[in-house]
This record gives structure tokens, C-alpha cells and sequence, in this order.
């Protein structure tokens, strides 16, 4: 009997990914049924729910579902789900296939077919639909009316890009996946299923365990955070996203360098675990916030970091709206709201505040613990370290591990093409 905490939804770790002789009849199977390619997004959206992270999903959603996730963070069963997982296809494609068919789902970029699909059903994603989401989904408290967040989210927000660019049909099924593709050949080691960590966690006889959601490299106020879970947790789970990020934004394998110079030389290795997990980044600051804490949970995390702009973008969000957010849904750990034990999110979150190296203080401190002002802290972010990197500036003291500066400016000098990196609020303490 685990001691962890249990996965989301009250069924289990709900794996689609086949196996065995299984797999190898469906991939001949598969070879026959009509292609529709998917996007890197549902890519990823699609081995999640084949290695159990998306647990309880088993299928992409219908318009129900899709439609009480985004006005009430709820399945049609109860079950709370923060943000859609939906499949697109074209209409062309869409008016080929009938309810009942079987489908396989291909990866362009690869040209590997990655699952098969019975489509229950299709549902028209008009603009208006589309609207729907993005302002249910991606609007936050930086653009309170949808007139301020359409004057620069299409522009601006590349998870709301994302779903403005969707195709016009959504088709909605059971999938059996039939392919994890590149990451646990390129991210041996690192990419990890629900089942391992629970595996590791459970090994070293950890019960409480916290997860630090990356997309950055590691800098000293994630160094921080993670050392505050080691003191109140059993262990830290540094969970990288190694799916697709936007331009500009540093790629795993150089965060997951920078992650082990920091673990090797500053923490007590036996109290953290690095892991890899497959999806893209929506950018959906407090959704994708709770979207974090639902799949940790599948990963064995009873608690969820969330720290300054967690998942933000540009100035979308307040800078704490991904924490105030888990206190206004009504849907953790509240079982007679969700009706069936399991339903409601279970992972909690560890709410952190501002962090950053004061100098009077003489190390690293909060908005909480720390009464100097702003001329005596090195202010940190993600945002400020990859622009500063980019542009060949001298980086502040203390505001990363030269062990991992060496490792960033060795990529910045092999790069060829640069992005240009906009500051923004959250990013400058404005």
C-alpha cells in the first residue's frame, strides 16, 4: 500500500500507452486507418494520457467537457480539470470521418504514427468558440476586460495563439497510444513516467513530496524555493517541461545541464529527484498553474511550488494570480462539491513569495522576511537572466551559480540567430 499520495481522479494511473503484442497488433491496425496529423501541443497533450500523467483522461474531449472545463474547471462526471485537451482537424478531414470510425493520429514532424482514436464525436470550434476559451482559459487579472486582452493577446500570447490557430473541427474519443516519440531516447535518464517517480519517491520512503515547475534554467530564487520544500517536505521533485517552448526561451537539454551542476554542488542529493515531462508550455499563468498540481499529483507530488508569475507570459497575469487562484476554485479537496471521492484536486500548493539576494540581509531572502528596500536586492527572473545572457551584459552577483552562468554563455556563444527578450512587469518588480 502507497503512503503517497494517491493519483488524480479516484481510478488509478489511467495509462493508454499499449504494449507487447498489443502494440504491435494496433500499429498494424493503424497502418490502414485514415491519418490526421496533430499538433506538437496535442502530441503531447496525447503520451501524457498514455503514460498516466493526465490520469484520469483517457480520451480528448467532447464539448461538454471542454465547455465545463473552461467555464468550471469540471469534467462532466465531476472530475476538476483546469484547462482543455482537445484535438483538432480540418474540415475537410473532419467531414471524412464519421462518428464511430477509428483514426490514427500522426506526428508531421516525425511522420510516426503516434495513437489511434475512436471518434465519438465532432464539434465545430468557430471563432467565436475559440474566443471562448482563449478569454475563459488565458485571460487574467494583467487584462481584466476581453476589449484590453484581444488588443494584444493575438499578438502577444502564444498560448492563445495556439488555440486562435487550431483547425475548425474538434474530434472528441478513447486513444490508445502507441508511442512516446523522441523523449525517452533523447531525454534518457530525465523523462520520467508517472510510475517511476512514484517507484523513486516511495524507494526512499518519502510521503510528502514537492514539485518545482521548470521551463528556465535554474537560478538562485529556484534554488531557494526548492531548498524551503526540502525543509517543510521529504524531498523536491525538479520536473522540467522538454516539450516545445516559445522563441527565446532556452531548450531542456542545455536547463537539464544547468540542473545537474546545481543539484551536484548545492543540495543534499538524496532529498531531490530531476525528472522530464513531455507537454508544451500554454503559457496560462494561474490554469496552467492548477494544471501542474493535477498532473504532479499523478506523478506522486502532494504539494505544487508556486512562486512569482508561475507559467506567466508578458504582463497576462498578477503576479500571485497563480496562487490566489487555488482559493477561489471550489473544487480541492471539497468531495461533496465534486460528488466522488477522488474527484477533486488533492495536491496542494506551497505558496512562496517574491524571492531574491539581499545584500543587507547577506543571502537570499523574501517580500516576507526581508524589510530592505529595493536598491539592496538583486531582483531575480527568468526573463532577466536569458536577456541578459542574450545580449552579452554582465550579470549580476548573485543572481546565479557560476557553475550554471559557465553552462548558459557557452550556449548563447554557439547560437547563430538571436531572439529578442522583452521585459516585462513581473520580470522587473514594476
Amino acid at each position: 500500500m502507497s503512503n503517497l499520495i494517491p493519483p488524480h481522479g479516484g481510478k488509478g494511473l489511467t495509462c493508454c500507452l499499449l504494449e507487447g503484442a498489443e502494440l504491435e497488433a494496433e500499429k498494424k491496425k493503424a497502418a490502414g486507418l485514415k491519418k490526421i496529423s496533430i499538433s506538437p501541443r496535442e502530441n503531447g497533450d496525447l503520451i501524457m494520457m498514455g503514460i498516466g500523467g493526465f490520469s484520469p483522461l483517457t480520451s480528448f474531449m467532447t464539448k461538454a467537457d471542454w465547455k465545463g472545463v473552461c467555464e468550471n474547471f469540471l469534467l462532466t462526471d465531476g472530475t476538476f480539470w483546469p484547462i482543455p485537451v482537445t484535438l483538432s482537424a480540418s474540415k475537410e478531414d473532419a467531414d471524412a470521418i464519421n462518428t464511430g470510425d477509428e483514426i490514427a493520429l500522426y506526428d508531421p514532424e516525425s511522420d510516426e504514427i503516434m495513437a489511434t482514436m475512436k471518434v465519438t464525436e465532432k464539434f465545430e470550434m468557430t471563432e467565436a468558440d475559440k474566443k471562448f476559451e482563449c478569454e475563459k482559459v488565458y485571460m487574467g487579472e494583467g487584462t481584466p476586460t476581453a476589449e484590453e486582452f484581444w488588443k494584444i493577446a493575438k499578438d502577444d500570447h502564444p498560448g492563445v495563439q495556439m488555440v486562435m490557430n487550431q483547425k475548425d473541427v474538434n474530434l472528441a474519443g478513447p486513444v490508445k497510444v502507441l508511442s512516446e516519440g523522441e523523449f525517452p531516447v533523447k531525454y534518457a535518464g530525465i523523462y520520467m513516467r508517472p510510475e517511476e517517480s512514484r517507484k523513486i519517491f516511495e524507494d526512499r520512503g518519502w510521503t510528502e513530496v514537492a514539485a518545482l515547475q521548470l521551463r528556465n534554467p535554474m537560478h538562485r530564487s529556484h534554488e531557494y524555493l526548492c531548498k524551503i520544500a526540502v525543509e517543510v517536505c521529504d524531498g523536491v521533485y525538479i520536473h522540467s517541461l522538454v516539450g516545445n517552448l516559445k522563441p527565446g526561451d532556452i531548450p531542456a537539454d542545455v536547463r537539464v545541464k544547468c540542473i545537474d551542476a546545481l543539484v551536484k554542488n548545492y543540495f543534499v542529493e538524496e532529498n531531490v529527484v530531476q525528472g522530464g515531462y513531455p507537454l508544451d508550455m500554454r503559457y496560462a499563468g494561474p490554469r496552467e498553474g492548477l494544471l501542474h498540481a493535477t498532473f504532479r499529483q499523478n506523478y506522486g507530488c502532494s504539494r505544487m511550488i508556486i512562486g512569482r508569475d508561475h507559467a506567466g507570459v508578458g504582463d497576462f497575469y498578477g503576479m500571485f494570480e497563480a496562487q490566489t487562484i487555488f482559493d477561489k476554485i471550489p473544487y480541492t479537496k471539497l468531495e461533496d462539491v465534486c460528488k466522488v471521492p477522488g474527484h477533486a484536486l488533492l495536491c496542494d500548493p506551497l505558496k512562496i513569495d517574491w524571492t531574491f539576494y539581499c545584500f543587507k540581509c547577506d543571502g537570499m531572502a523574501s517580500m516576507r522576511t526581508c524589510p530592505h528596500g529595493k536598491e539592496d536586492r538583486v531582483l531575480l527572473s527568468g526573463t532577466m537572466l536569458r536577456k541578459g545572457l542574450s545580449e552579452g551584459t554582465t550579470i549580476p552577483d548573485h543572481f546565479g551559480r557560476e557553475e550554471v552562468l559557465e553552462i548558459l554563455r557557452e550556449y548563447y556563444k554557439g547560437l547563430t540567430e538571436k531572439v529578442e527578450i522583452k521585459l516585462h512587469g513581473a520580470a522587473t518588480g514594476q
